[in-house]
């Protein structure tokens, strides 16, 4: 074995922890967050200061160091939870766009919603979520048809919701998220001017084109429920 004299020591510090996940073992994991001083070293003792390293990640399992921006990837269980609170978020909207006064909206939202992960939501709790998020007038955007269509409170929900979660889904699963939103609009009957405005919202926070908003709504608007 051959003896290494000298050479570049890193020696690293930990500035945090949590759980993230690790692109290396695809799941959740937990992680130090950790910062390096580089060392000149003789015999692998650290003597002369060469600057230091930038941050990085490192598993606690797999042990791999990954860059920090790879933390702004939300573990399976935080993905899980955002997911479900969008499709939420969409039902309440297209609900407070006008279809919260009819039965067969009500319970296709329900219906929805459970299938996202509220196994316990009925058209009731709809409802009443709808009656008093509407009644929250807020500060909406003039730009934002969103805010007329379904009040500002909602409008906003709409963007805090959609808006994270887009970066992480690939194409088909925006779409989906916007086809369930039109489908809940589409159970009464064509779409109001209101789940239009609201659905194409819906679209531009997702990170969809405009044109193929307006495709998937129209393509909804033709399918046989």
């Amino acid at each position: 074995m051959k003896l290494r004299i000298c050479g570049i020591r890193t020696l690293w510090d930990t500035t945090g922890d949590g759980e993230f996940f690790c692109p290396g073992c695809g799941g959740d994991r937990n992680y130090r967050r950790l910062t390096g001083r580089r060392r000149f070293a003789v015999l692998g003792v650290p003597l002369l200061r060469r600057g230091t390293t930038a941050p990085v990640v490192e598993c606690a399992a797999c042990h791999e160091h990954f860059d920090p921006e790879t933390l702004d990837h939300p573990t399976t269980t935080r993905f899980s939870a955002m997911l479900r609170d969008a499709v939420h978020t969409v039902a309440l909207g297209v609900l407070a766009a006008g279809g919260s006064t009819s039965r067969t909206v009500l319970e296709s939202a329900a219906e929805t919603v459970r299938g996202a992960g509220f196994e316990d939501c009925t058209p009731e709790q709809l409802a009443t979520v709808v009656e008093v998020l509407s009644a929250d007038i807020g500060q909406g955007s003039a730009f934002d048809p969103a805010a007329e269509a379904c009040g500002a409170a909602l409008a906003i929900e709409l963007h805090e919701a959609l808006e994270p979660l887009a970066p992480h889904l690939a194409p088909t699963g925006r779409e989906s998220i916007l086809l369930q939103g039109a489908r809940i609009a589409l159970a009464d009957g064509a779409y109001s001017t209101a789940e239009r405005e609201v659905l194409t919202t819906v679209g531009g926070a997702l990170r969809l084109r405009a044109e193929d908003t307006a495709r998937l709504l129209a393509e909804a608007a033709r399918t046989p429920s």
